[in-house]
């Protein structure tokens, strides 16, 4: 008995499956965006019976006669029958010749006329001699209009708007004539008494200036200002024609709620460079109402630990340019060395008009040290400072945050310590990284990167490991481990060098959605004379896009380094 319940089943889901109808639609001669657009036009009918495909005939019938006149084929021949076995709804179409424009006028008048960014519509399709498409006519019209509302032109009309057609002679004229009207202006923002943020700073986030011409994209930018500083949970700007005087002025109301005021973050990650890590961060975004920050941050890895605590007050452009002071301490076991670091400083932060990031800084560091190997001067433990001033640019330029196709980044770093002034040495410290990422037919990638960093000074010996210089790793040279290409003393302690060079040439393939393979070559130094030998490695990796950003996973060798065999190399995080 259970075994014929089976079977009916079976049989019973196997006629349901049978029994669905299907639509085909034949082109003579072929035409794909024909035949999409006629089953669009009739959709599914999976659900209809054969009983139901014929009562459907007449009206699939006009269904394709619309689509196919939505093309611009007003004189297509069109057939449509029903079959068995399986039950098919069966659209056979002749086109015939297509309708084309032999006229087209589309014209822009008022103030608009005279507004380079108000663009009339122009493509190929809208020329005299395409084949009218009605979209394309529609596209046109919303354009016009779209383009009115977005920048201010609130009172514009058409003064014609006609597409005239005749089937028999094979030929349509398009006349849109678009009145745009006076354009208004915007008025003053108004703030509520209620944002905690002084009125002077709020202003300074307004990205356009009273009277400026209406654009929608500027009230989009003043929102999106206010919602980046971190102060306020919720921002509302409100700013409709219907508010506006007599002169065309539109007063701007924008509603603010204010964010908490602390909120706490905990992070994790991991790399072959130093293994799991985990970071806990705590910031106050409003610590009074002129809109000083206050944060501090917990890393915690198998080799390194930090703590660092800073205070923030936003100048000028609120969101880019700060005076920020800062203090922390590290403690750090590095591969041949122990190292416990104390750090005050302060540093002024403006974005200047090419977008670079300029950054002065002036940071005291007191630096605990010793090499682990040997018994000479080394081995001591050693206590060094340094007073810093600095400058520092840097430009981040790409196409996406998480994970780009286009862009670059350049960034240099030069900072000096006088012998005497609470440095235990002179000092000139210059680093320089300049990275580049792009992609071309979609799927092959190409990324750069090269860095350089040089240190002198009167006295080396001085000079605690933090600022001296090693590479190899995830970062630098892959097929090396972290730091382990250094300069090294009697003993066999990596001690860091004067110079540093690192550079890679990766190419990437995307062989499926948010995968990819790469091929690699890394070449890098770190060292005391300039004429000393550069480390090479090759190797192929594999990338995932997650949604937290690019994973990778390594898997490389040096090139002349015998004793080092293939390694494999774990990192997170953007490409640029």
């Amino acid at each position: 008995m259970l075994r014929f319940l089976t079977s009916l089943i079976l049989v019973s889901f196997s006629s349901v499956l049978w029994a669905q109808s299907k639509l085909e639609v034949r082109i003579t001669p072929k035409n794909s965006a024909l035949k999409a657009n006629i089953e669009a036009f009739i959709g599914a009918v999976e659900k209809r019976d054969f009983e139901g495909l014929e009562r459907f005939q007449r009206t699939a019938k006009q269904q394709a006669e619309q689509a196919s006149q939505a093309l611009g084929y007003y004189s297509a021949k069109i057939t449509v029958s029903v079959n068995k076995d399986p039950n098919t709804l069966l659209v056979e179409v002749e086109p015939g010749a297509p309708v084309r424009l032999t006229h087209v006028e589309i014209r822009v008048e008022g103030e608009a006329a005279n507004v380079p960014e108000f663009i009339v519509p122009n493509n190929k399709k809208l020329q005299v001699g395409a084949k009218l498409n009605h979209s394309v006519y529609e596209d046109a019209k919303s354009e016009l209009q779209n383009q009115a509302l977005r920048m201010g032109f609130f009172s514009g009309k058409f003064l014609q708007h006609t597409l005239k057609i005749d089937p028999i002679n094979e030929s349509a004229e398009i006349a849109l004539v678009y009145q745009s009207g006076p354009r208004y202006k915007l008025g003053k923002v108004s703030f509520p008494d209620t944002a905690k943020i002084n009125l002077d700073l709020l202003e300074r986030l307004i990205p356009f200036k009273e009277g400026t011409n209406y654009h929608s994209a500027l009230i989009a930018k003043l929102s999106q200002n206010l919602q980046s500083t971190g102060y306020f949970e919720q921002v509302r700007v409100d700013a409709t024609e219907q508010d506006a005087d007599e002169n065309l002025v539109i007063p701007i109301s924008v509603v603010l709620t204010p964010a908490k005021p602390r909120t706490m973050g905990i992070g994790l990650g991991a790399s072959t460079d130093i293994g799991p890590r985990a970071r806990f961060s705590w910031e106050r975004h409003r610590v009074n109402s002129a809109g000083h920050k206050l944060g501090g941050d917990i890393e915690v890895s198998s080799p390194k630990q930090s703590v660092t605590g800073w205070y923030a007050v936003p100048l000028e452009d609120p969101l880019n340019d700060e005076l920020r002071f800062l203090g922390g301490y590290q403690k750090e076991e590095m591969n041949d060395a122990d190292s416990m670091k104390y750090t005050l400083g302060a540093q002024v932060r403006k974005q200047l008009d090419n977008k670079w990031q300029r950054t002065y800084f002036l940071r005291w560091e007191q630096e605990t040290f010793k090499f682990n190997k040997g018994s000479g001067n080394n081995s001591r433990e050693r206590t060094s400072q340094f007073l810093l001033p600095g400058v520092g640019y840097s430009i981040l330029r790409s196409d996406s945050p998480l994970d780009p196709s286009q862009g670059h980044r350049l960034q240099f770093d030069i900072a000096t310590g006088k012998e005497g002034v609470l440095s235990d040495a002179d000092v000139v410290r210059a680093t320089a990284l300049a990275k580049g990422l792009y992609t071309f037919a979609d799927n092959h990638r190409f990324l750069g990167r090269a860095q350089i960093g040089v240190i002198g000074t009167n006295n080396f010996n001085k000079i605690p490991p933090s600022l001296r210089f090693f590479t190899g790793g995830d970062q630098t040279v892959r097929g090396y481990s972290y730091e382990d290409i250094s300069p090294r003393d009697s003993a066999g302690n990596r001690i860091g060098g004067r110079y540093m060079f690192a550079s890679s040439a990766e190419y990437q393939y995307t062989f499926a959605p948010s995968w990819r393979v790469a091929a690699f070559i890394d070449q890098g130094a770190a060292a005391n004379n300039l004429t000393d030998s550069i480390k090479t490695s090759i190797g192929m990796g594999v990338r995932w896009v997650s949604p937290v950003g690019p994973l990778r996973l390594d898997l490389a060798k040096p090139m002349h380094d015998k004793e080092n065999g293939w390694r494999i190399h774990f990192s997170m995080g953007p490409e640029l």
